[in-house]
């Protein structure tokens, strides 16, 4: 537990630091480019535009999910996993590659992973603007229940500090481990329900879906900005996500903790 309550104490005490070279960071991406931080935006858009013919015009024939345009529909769930997929990848290497700078000044390494999911939460809560514009153009209104959007947003935020840190660690120790991840990821962006949806499969393979950590995520933004459905409805399904990403802070705290000081070494 005091791993844990000391990499918290870590980011809390250099947050000011955290959000500058996050942003320092996002505007060093695109300096060199003639359009800069509109990437930001064009990059997920051109995406968003395939996927949608593809899986609604050509798989679909247009056809919506319940009373949900499609498009709505995969733009709900795209939005949070065009932040989750780059946080993951990118801060799994965040450590390694600044590891050998770090270590020459007094500078708490935990810090590197939160930086990566500051810097690509910017462009998250700018396609969730456009996203605002999108369902009110489409008469989509979630009503009381975008009160629990709060808690999916902390939760979103709290898995990826967990999952980041651990991977981090590891990367640092296993430079396999970041290919593989890469290979994973791209694996469960297909395997979770973000352009399919999940409710034609049958109880025993939805089970095991649900096993999926992102299910409850992208589950949880679609419930509450599209289906009018509380979190505490499946409170297993809610405890099983907490336990898993507890599970994953205190793994990843403690081998961060252990190996920080060792990092070098592994370079």
């Amino acid at each position: 537990m005091r791993y844990v309550i000391q990499v918290i104490k870590e980011q809390l005490l250099n947050i000011h630091l955290i959000f500058r070279l996050a942003s320092f960071d996002l505007k060093s991406t695109y300096q060199m480019h003639y359009l800069g931080m509109i990437w930001q935006l064009l990059n997920p858009a051109i995406q968003i535009a395939a996927y949608w013919f593809v899986f609604g015009i050509g798989i679909r024939g247009g056809q919506p999910i319940g009373d949900i345009p499609f498009f709505v529909w995969l733009f709900v769930g795209l939005v949070p996993w065009f932040f989750i997929a780059p946080s993951i990848t990118q801060g799994s290497n965040s450590i390694f590659s600044k590891v050998n700078l770090v270590s020459k000044m007094k500078f708490p390494v935990s810090v590197l992973p939160t930086i990566i999911i500051v810097k690509n939460a910017y462009n998250f809560f700018m396609m969730s603007i456009i996203l605002i514009f999108i369902l009110i153009i489409n008469k989509v209104s979630p009503g009381i229940y975008l009160l629990q959007l709060p808690y999916y947003l902390f939760s979103l935020f709290a898995f990826l500090f967990s999952l980041t840190l651990f991977c981090s660690t590891i990367s640092v120790m296993i430079r396999d481990f970041q290919t593989m991840l890469g290979s994973v990821m791209r694996l469960l962006f297909f395997l979770t329900p973000i352009l399919w949806d999940a409710s034609r499969l049958n109880n025993h393979l939805l089970t095991v879906l649900k096993l999926n950590p992102f299910y409850y995520l992208i589950n949880g933004f679609r419930n509450t900005l599209l289906f009018n459905t509380w979190f505490f409805e499946d409170i297993g399904l809610t405890f099983y996500f907490w336990s898993i990403t507890l599970l994953i802070l205190f793994i990843g705290a403690y081998i961060h903790i252990k190996f920080r000081d060792k990092f070098v070494d592994y370079l």
